[in-house]
């Protein structure tokens, strides 16, 4: 018998048993629909994460005033009341710095902003004009304010789309007055909408206004809580970090036995360690999946077993004539094949439905991996010659003679 005549033949062989073979495909329908959906959740929220990450920028590093332990004695990073950064500082990591191209400093505040007799508490963050290049932010409509706005320490702002969508709706919010603590501020731009970060909270929900200005005439105070920092690239956030720990130690005289009084944090290692986490609960996701694929290529074995009992006398007929036992051993083989390889196949499709369908019903966000599509299908197949070896072997090694006396 040639392949293309083996082939036929299993194929009838299952045909004639339809229902069986439906329910033997079920096991590997379910784990590999379970392998596809898992491994497309898993990415989808590392993507998610990812994408959040970038948006704040993966050449980032926050510099901020205060450490974990200063003198003994445990502080909080941009702590209001550590006054351990100054702006002296940060234009000298700018000048003195080669792997740095832009800083920012930040000082935060919140305040009740009223337009007319609507009002909303929100968040003011005073920066300087570099702040929607480093965090990657644009502008919507209008402009951010200018070198010259925090010079003179302007009463100009910036705010978010959650700010615009309270304070005026059904308007521009270009070129309107709001007021900050009785102090009049000129609307001149609104930020792109940026949505929610990985911990939910509303990023457009924030204000800006150059950083001289929240000193002097919201906060009244010169101290600054944190700094943007942005490398040249995202390899050369480390060497940067570096460069700009051993720069404040020095302008702050720190001895080699004093501990730092400032932080600086690496998005990267952020986003390193979110990747990583992410892979590893991927992994994970697609392992427990992987368990119905065992479980389904058990069910294999099983029936194969059953179908070799059962045909033990057509075996024994074919061998009688001439067929060899290799014949049988790959009839039984291919028998075994199509049936993981066909549930395999109806696996995907359901697999990519529900990863389809989890987004609409359940928010959570969903990447469909080609790589799990054809990892699927080829462990389909090795499922069914490693789960049909044996029964075909089994098969093969029957006895004519005895095989012609079964019962």
């Amino acid at each position: 018998m040639d392949l293309l005549m083996i082939i036929r033949v299993a194929f009838r062989a299952l045909v004639r048993n339809k229902m069986r073979a439906a329910l033997t495909m079920l096991g590997i329908i379910i784990g590999v629909s379970a392998v596809v959906a898992m491994v497309s959740i898993g990415q989808g929220a590392q993507a998610s994460v990812q994408a959040q990450i970038e948006s704040i920028g993966t050449n980032l590093l926050f510099v901020s005033a205060g450490a974990q332990n200063v003198g003994g004695v445990r502080s909080g990073t941009g702590d209001s009341g550590t006054n351990t950064l100054t702006v002296e500082d940060l234009e000298a990591i700018k000048r003195e710095v080669p792997s740095v191209s832009m800083v920012t400093p930040a000082v935060n505040a919140r305040s009740q902003l009223v337009v007319g007799n609507s009002n909303w508490n929100t968040s003011i963050q005073g920066v300087s004009e570099q702040y929607p290049e480093i965090r990657k932010w644009t502008v919507q409509s209008g402009e951010f304010f200018t070198d010259a706005d925090v010079r003179t320490a302007g009463r100009v702002i910036v705010i978010g789309q959650t700010i615009g969508d309270n304070l005026f709706a059904g308007m521009d919010p270009v070129g309107q007055t709001l007021r900050v603590q009785n102090l009049p501020f000129r609307v001149i731009g609104v930020m792109a909408r940026k949505g929610q970060d990985p911990q939910g909270r509303d990023q457009d929900d924030i204000a800006f206004a150059p950083y001289t200005t929240v000193q002097k005439k919201i906060l009244g105070s010169p101290r600054l809580q944190i700094s943007y920092v942005s490398a040249i690239s995202q390899d050369a956030t480390y060497t940067a970090q570096q460069q700009i720990t051993e720069l404040l130690r020095q302008r702050h005289k720190l001895t080699a036995n004093e501990g730092d009084d400032f932080t600086v944090r690496n998005m990267t290692d952020v986003a390193e360690a979110a990747n990583e986490t992410n892979s590893t609960m991927t992994m994970l996701l697609a392992c427990i999946a992987g368990v119905s694929l065992l479980v389904g290529g058990i069910g294999i074995m099983n029936i194969m077993l059953v179908s070799v009992t059962e045909r033990t006398r057509e075996i024994g007929i074919r061998m009688a004539i001439g067929a060899r036992s290799s014949a049988v051993k790959t009839q039984f083989l291919i028998e075994s094949i199509v049936l993981s390889l066909t549930g395999g196949l109806f696996g995907i499709v359901l697999g990519v439905a529900v990863s389809l369908l989890i987004p609409r019903m359940l928010g959570w966000p969903t990447l469909i991996s080609t790589m799990a599509i054809i990892g699927s299908v080829i462990f389909s197949v090795a499922v069914g010659i490693f789960f049909g070896y044996y029964p075909a072997r089994k098969a093969a090694a029957l006895d004519p003679i005895e095989a012609l006396r079964y019962e």
